[in-house]
């Protein structure tokens, strides 16, 4: 751990900016220590950029030795070879799993039993990329190499199968365009309800 953060200072800077994301998303977060102290998302989430780091540097054997360790531990499975940018929020963060060539862009919020998951089993870029400023809402599946665009939110239960241009709300199975959220990047504001515009 303190060779990867001592090779690559991104990765407590990127820890600063999810603090400070949990604090300003989640009304439960009372001070920027709560997440550093109690919330298992931010845990898995700071674990994960370690594993990545070494997944990075070849050292495969080990990253997936820390995403195991995440998985049973923590409940939450991200595969250490997965692209995530900063600003991320992972609320209750029970269940949720990130696939191997899945990316998730900066000022994210992500929310229990969500999947970002592949189609078939052939290798290659099959699994989602989720843009900035995107609301995933509770259990919602994002499914095969498709592009959730900036600032669109996803409704809790969806089953996402076709890209999701940006800006807009989709809901259902499969999801299908239902309105556009109230706000530009709909992962600050939290609001997971559904409306038919701005």
């Amino acid at each position: 751990i303190e060779e990867a953060m001592n090779d690559d200072p991104g990765i407590l800077a990127s820890a600063e900016i999810d603090v400070i994301a949990n604090y300003q998303r989640d009304p439960a977060c009372e001070d920027l220590s709560t997440p550093f102290l109690y919330f298992k998302g931010f845990h898995a989430l700071q674990a994960y950029r370690i594993a990545h780091w070494l997944w990075t540097h070849g050292r495969h054997t080990l990253a997936q030795f820390f995403q195991s360790q995440i998985s049973v531990g923590l409940g939450v499975d991200i595969h250490p070879a997965a692209e995530i940018g900063r600003g991320l929020m992972l609320d209750h963060a029970t269940g949720i799993v990130v696939g191997e060539t899945a990316v998730i862009e900066d000022d994210v919020s992500i929310l229990h039993s969500v999947t970002l998951g592949g189609t078939g089993k052939h290798a290659g870029d099959r699994h989602p990329k989720i843009r900035h400023g995107v609301l995933l809402g509770a259990g919602c599946k994002v499914i095969g190499n498709i592009e959730v665009g900036a600032g669109a939110k996803v409704g809790a239960g969806s089953v996402v199968l076709d890209h999701v241009p940006p800006h807009v709300t989709v809901a259902g199975v499969p999801a299908v365009i239902v309105g556009r959220p109230s706000e530009d990047n709909p992962a600050l504001g939290m609001d997971q309800t559904i409306s038919s515009g701005k």
